[in-house]
């Protein structure tokens, strides 16, 4: 139990994850109301990073469920372990013992897929549930995990129904390539996560990599900044602006300069385009961007 956003922060920063107002607020709410919490943000922005967070927070079981085009119960909540049961009816045969087929349809041949596994646990802290990427999942499948979410409880025909007895804590991602539904929006407690400001991005990078010198620091978070406002394919995320930072203090750099961006610009931009559209933009002047915003950073680091 949470007693104030104030504690979701700082739980949060011991575990090295630095959550803006509004992302702590929607995390208490979803600990606190015991409701499911859907993040929606660009590729990058630490969705997936919250339930793993939350997982050493609170000593739980990080449970995660991957979703993808034709995903189905088999993959998601629970299927039998044929082999098993196939060597088990002729261990009986080879004995001559008699064949009860309710012993095939027992627990002893269940396999428990993530879906199964967080609502069945019996662990003093229940676990995180991390459903990622649900707006990868077809309709059917967003139709039938909002009956899971409805009551936490998942049916197998040939057992019964299992019920959790301290529902998991869940965390569903979407990158938005398509909107998730009404329904299961309404299910959820949500929050868009953008990225961050060059003062946070900066403190990110003090506490992810604390090897990186500062004025490197300054330099590289908000090189990144402009980067994003370039209308990239696919912006940098914050993990990134990490390995940029590290990558040039690997090489030694102190600041950053034309020569070394251009050099190290694939441990930033990924896409070929991209990076095509920053070698347009220039580097010269990305580097300048990067030397001029740095000082605002300390500013409103110092003011803060």
């Amino acid at each position: 139990m949470v007693n104030n956003v104030g504690e979701v922060s700082a739980a949060l920063a011991a575990q090295r994850y630095l959550a803006d107002d509004g992302l702590a607020t929607a995390i208490f709410l979803a600990l606190s109301l015991h409701r499911p919490l859907l993040l929606e943000g660009e590729a990058g922005v630490g969705k997936t990073e919250v339930a793993r967070v939350l997982a050493d927070w609170t000593g739980a079981e990080l449970v995660r469920l991957p979703c993808y085009e034709g995903i189905d119960v088999s993959q998601a909540v629970y299927e039998w372990d044929y082999a098993r049961q196939l060597l088990h009816l002729r261990t009986l045969e080879a004995s001559h013992s008699a064949i009860v087929e309710d012993e095939l349809y027992s627990e002893r041949f269940l396999i428990a897929r993530p879906l199964l596994r967080a609502i069945s646990s019996t662990e003093a802290v229940p676990p995180v549930l991390l459903i990622d990427e649900i707006d990868r999942a077809d309709d059917e499948f967003e139709a039938f995990l909002l009956e899971v979410l409805a009551d936490y409880s998942i049916t197998v025909p040939e057992l019964g129904t299992f019920r959790a007895t301290n529902p998991p804590v869940v965390i569903l991602t979407s990158n938005r390539t398509r909107d998730v539904h009404d329904a299961l929006k309404r299910r959820c407690l949500y929050h868009w996560i953008e990225h961050p400001d060059l003062v946070r991005e900066l403190a990110i990078l003090r506490l992810r990599a604390p090897e990186v010198p500062e004025a490197l620091a300054r330099q590289v978070a908000a090189a990144v900044e402009t980067l994003r406002s370039l209308e990239l394919y696919k912006p940098p995320g914050v993990a990134e602006t990490i390995d940029w930072a590290r990558a040039l203090a690997a090489l030694g750099r102190e600041v950053l300069d034309p020569v070394t961006a251009a050099s190290t610009l694939g441990s930033v931009v990924k896409y070929r385009e991209d990076q095509e559209r920053v070698l347009g933009h220039g580097l010269d002047r990305l580097v300048a961007a990067g030397e001029g915003s740095g000082a605002l950073a300390v500013e409103g680091s110092s003011d803060g």
